[in-house]
């Protein structure tokens, strides 16, 4: 089955240039469009996507409400991948902190779209840990909170992979490092996300850094 994909901006030449550059692929489907983050619920209830590729700033609903509106009121929602001019940006970050799955420049080169998508659907890795870590040092430091850390009591296996994931590595870099299993470290990675209220592992190590369990280099 393709990754299908909803794609919403407000200029529709990023939305043509998204759409040529991931309806050339094969496991990809652009599935529908739109140009503003209200009209985003609507149409994830009646196209199921796998994706949304969704612009932060936008003039009636940005891209952080949108997020905070699928998550709040879809009960099976998609994969969240802002779209941004700019990396180091507050807007990138509290999309993040919405709930976001990760972000996608618009100057980046076709392959790196797809491999966003297909990351972002697949799940087992954090994309762009190093920008991640960035934003954490820029916007997060000012909200430090120990406690949902302390609250989880994670035990010495899940920090260790809590940690790992920050760094950006998959299960299966994961797996390599520590000498177990993949199995073993999917169900380590779902005891973490579980024990801290996560979505997904990019909550969870904004989760991290924000806490200071994890320093930004």
């Amino acid at each position: 089955m393709p990754v299908t994909v909803l794609l919403v901006d407000d200029e529709p030449l990023v939305r043509a240039g998204l759409r040529a550059v991931l309806a050339a692929q094969p496991d990809i489907e652009v599935v529908g469009e739109a140009a503003d983050g209200a009209a985003v619920i609507p149409l994830v209830r009646s196209l199921r996507p796998d994706v949304v590729a969704m612009d932060v700033r936008m003039p009636l609903l940005d891209g952080i409400e949108a997020t905070r509106a699928v998550l709040r009121t879809v009960a099976e929602p998609p994969k969240i991948l802002v779209v941004t001019t700019f990396e180091d940006d507050e807007y990138v970050y509290e999309a993040l902190r919405a709930g976001a799955d990760g972000f996608l420049l618009k100057r980046s080169r076709p392959e790196e779209i797809v491999h966003a998508v297909r990351l972002v659907a697949a799940g087992d890795s954090l994309l762009f840990p190093a920008s991640v870590r960035q934003l954490a040092a820029r916007y997060g430091a000012g909200r430090a909170d120990a406690e949902p850390l302390a609250k989880a009591r994670l035990t010495e296996r899940e920090a260790e992979v809590l940690r790992l994931m920050a760094r950006g590595l998959t299960n299966a870099e994961i797996a390599a490092g520590l000498v177990v299993g993949a199995e073993t470290v999917k169900s380590h990675v779902s005891a973490v996300l579980a024990k801290l209220g996560a979505r997904d592992r990019t909550q969870a190590v904004i989760a991290a850094y924000e806490s200071g369990f994890v320093a930004p280099r």
